[in-house]
């Protein structure tokens, strides 16, 4: 890439952040506009614009973020978003902590002029130099910032989710355990009444009731079915009450056809024929209801407890000799659970996530395929080599300067927006219990796989595509190659990572796709009142993708730092308006589909600590191989230390994540709430009634026992 390619491309990526955030500071305005930009105050029950004055500043979100504390990103955004803000914070000071890049000097063989961009990213030291040293230490600088710095975030989240876990909010997971594997019912037993007397026998003081998991297909699908005639004719009432005019008081009723997508068929009068739909359904819903209850039942409950100490000691107690029998952990939230995931036993769950992180491993390995084509296939003189019939279109000099700049970043984002849903259906087919679980195992996934594929891919691809012999003849040299083209692709991440930050948190904080979107749908669309708050739904962070995506800027800043310090700046100012613009959703726009209180924390700390090993090892290649400086190997003992870090900060941390301590467990609620309130709860949509006396009916259909007559 040429500087004027340089150039164009960060100096256009910056005049799309300043008109798309001009463009959030004018819409931001507009009253109708309110349901994108406020969203998480609306439905709070909150003035979206209270105690706030109306400005054309354009940086006056900046102020409103910056003076928010962590007590109202908790309570506007919950416990998860206020440790991803963490993160962001935490990351921050060790990437602008790096800058021992800028201490390079003009290699003798430069001459003092370069004809592009990379060569003077290439970090100019000569071979041998003493002037290494300053890098050499400046590796170990960064790395004790960053130990610092993650144990001081570490100690900070857990006290947050210990003070959450403490609360003297009433939330049902914190009375209820999930147990799985649950062995056959004895002879004349149901699944429930076996599982209430096995509770009630360990735990006769605190034991209250027991929920046992049913195959709820066939009565969800009736369910579903008439909660959509119902949507339907709510529709169809507002459309016929808008119809009804001063000259037509009698109105239009709306009609459809009963066939494929309601274009064939016959014609019906739709509020007539979806009355006879759901008044068809209800009966065939009830007749359902009894039927799972009593004769579907599987082997796994929810067993909720009088107390939330008790709920904890159970979760953490081995109650059966074999280890897959009996086994149990914390319930999840009712609306975060899998519930087709829970019967499934233990050795299944074994096999299926062996299965899944197969998959998972051959997707990482031939997805470098692509990557690597991708990588190597779009750059001009291979346009021109493989589609000649381009040759005249890109060797103009303003498309030959817009293509340089973009089309193999934006190629890349494009090709990696495909993958991130591939992964949470992987992680949920593995049987976890629980949405935020999935969601943690698919950050996982997505953060080795970019690392290796877009990290590892992009910097080695194109060397690879031109030098699969040498490599397959030498297989030693690999290193070698590593070394040398890392220089080589410095300037495509630092305009990636500036196309990151400028188009998408410009994207992210003018929200002008979800803008556009809502009021397509609002005008051509959306007829009733739940129509339209579903058109505006902001949904939340979406950490599955989130979290890997600023791991990989990471790895990236890190490694480059040295190499091409130029991307020092582009970091810091990446993750710091990151924070600003998170904390500005946190706020205002982003509602949790679930909380879990941190659990994610531990996962981030990890892939830190590895991206920081990766930088680690990548140094030690640079400086020993590619600089020849024989002093390289004392960065050997800062790659053990970071795993001696890892390896302490789990022990001293980890368990509190993955259960509740019983001291937090004690604080809190003192009295004992509403238990019914808690076990009605978690009863799925499709089995939950409206009648407040039908919670004791569905108590009744689970402990029905299957007794037989003696002769």
């Amino acid at each position: 890439m040429d500087f004027s390619s340089f150039v164009t491309s960060l100096g256009t990526s910056l005049i799309i952040f300043v008109l798309l955030m001009l463009l959030f500071t004018w819409l931001a305005r507009k009253p109708g506009n309110a349901v994108i930009y406020y969203p998480n105050r609306i439905l709070m029950g909150l003035d979206p614009l209270e105690g706030r004055t109306l400005t054309r500043n354009p940086l006056a979100w900046i102020k409103e973020a910056v003076k928010a504390s962590e007590a109202d990103v908790i309570a506007a955004a919950g416990v998860d978003a206020t440790v991803y803000l963490v993160f962001l914070s935490s990351v921050l000071l060790p990437v602008a902590a790096t800058d021992n890049g800028t201490q390079s000097t003009t290699d003798s063989n430069s001459h003092g002029t370069f004809k592009n961009l990379d060569k003077l990213t290439m970090g100019h030291v000569q071979v041998q130099s003493s002037r290494l040293w300053a890098f050499l230490l400046g590796v170990y600088w960064v790395s004790f910032v960053t130990y610092y710095v993650l144990w001081k975030s570490y100690t900070h989240v857990s006290d947050l989710r210990a003070r959450a876990k403490s609360s003297a909010v009433v939330k049902p997971e914190e009375f209820a355990v999930l147990v799985r594997d649950i062995p056959a019912a004895p002879p004349g037993q149901s699944m429930k009444d076996h599982v209430d007397s096995y509770f009630r026998a360990l735990h006769p003081e605190t034991f209250y009731k027991s929920m046992v998991v049913t195959d709820n297909k066939k009565a969800n699908k009736i369910w579903e079915e008439t909660e959509g005639y119902r949507k339907k004719l709510a529709r169809a009432e507002v459309v016929y009450a808008g119809s009804k005019t001063t000259g037509k008081p009698e109105g239009t009723r709306p009609t459809n056809r009963t066939g494929f997508l309601g274009l064939v068929g016959p014609k019906v009068d739709t509020i007539d024929h979806c009355n006879e739909k759901i008044q068809e359904l209800l009966p065939k819903l009830e007749a359902e209801h009894k039927i799972t209850l009593k004769e579907k039942q599987q082997g796994a409950a929810l067993v909720f407890f009088s107390s939330k100490p008790a709920a904890v000691s159970a979760s953490q107690t081995i109650h059966a000799q074999k280890i897959d029998t009996w086994t149990l952990m914390e319930a999840p939230e009712p609306r975060q659970v899998l519930w087709t995931n829970l019967p499934k036993k233990f050795y299944e769950r074994e096999i299926r996530s062996l299965i899944v992180y197969g998959i998972v491993f051959l997707t990482v390995c031939f997805f470098m395929i692509p990557i690597t084509f991708v990588s190597a296939f779009t750059t001009l003189e291979n346009l021109k080599k493989y589609l000649p019939f381009l040759k005249k279109i890109v060797d103009q000099p303003e498309i030959k300067t817009v293509l340089e700049a973009y089309l193999p970043q934006i190629a890349l984002i494009v090709f990696m927006a495909l993958l991130p849903a591939f992964l949470v259906f992987l992680s949920k087919e593995e049987g976890i219990p629980s949405e935020s679980h999935a969601v943690r195992a698919a950050s996982g996934k997505y953060f080795y796989f970019i690392v290796f594929n877009v990290f590892l891919g992009v910097t080695i691809g194109g060397t690879l595509f031109g030098s699969l012999k040498e490599i397959i003849k030498k297989p030693k040299d690999i290193i070698t190659l590593l070394g040398s083209s890392l220089p080589k692709s410095a300037t495509f991440f630092v305009t990636y990572v500036a196309l990151k930050f400028f188009v998408g948190y410009g994207l992210e904080l003018s929200r002008l796709v979800p803008l556009i979107i809502f009021h397509l749908k609002k005008k051509f669309l959306c007829k009733t009142e739940a129509e339209v708050k579903e058109a505006w739904a902001p949904g939340d962070f979406g950490y599955a993708t989130r979290f890997p995506n600023d791991m990989l800027i990471i790895t990236i800043v890190l490694c480059y730092s040295v190499i091409a310090p130029i991307i020092i700046p582009f970091g810091v100012v990446y993750f710091g308006l990151g924070w600003l613009v998170a904390r500005n959703q946190a706020l205002k726009v982003y509602v949790p589909r679930y909380e879990s209180n941190g659990r994610m924390w531990p996962h981030m700390h990890a892939r830190i600590v590895a991206a920081l090993i990766v930088y680690q090892i990548t140094m030690l290649g640079y400086i020993g191989i590619l600089r020849e400086f024989p002093y390289a190997t004392l960065l050997i003992p800062v790659i053990v230390i970071s795993f001696i870090f890892a390896y302490v900060c789990k022990q001293r941390f980890y368990l509190a994540f993955f259960h509740t301590p019983l001291e937090v467990a004690c604080q809190g609620t003192k009295e004992i709430p509403n238990m019914e309130s808690i076990y009605s709860a978690y009863i799925p949509p499709c089995l939950s009634t409206e009648k407040h006396e039908d919670v004791d009916r569905f108590e009744d259909a689970h402990s029905h026992s299957l007794r037989t007559t003696s002769l």
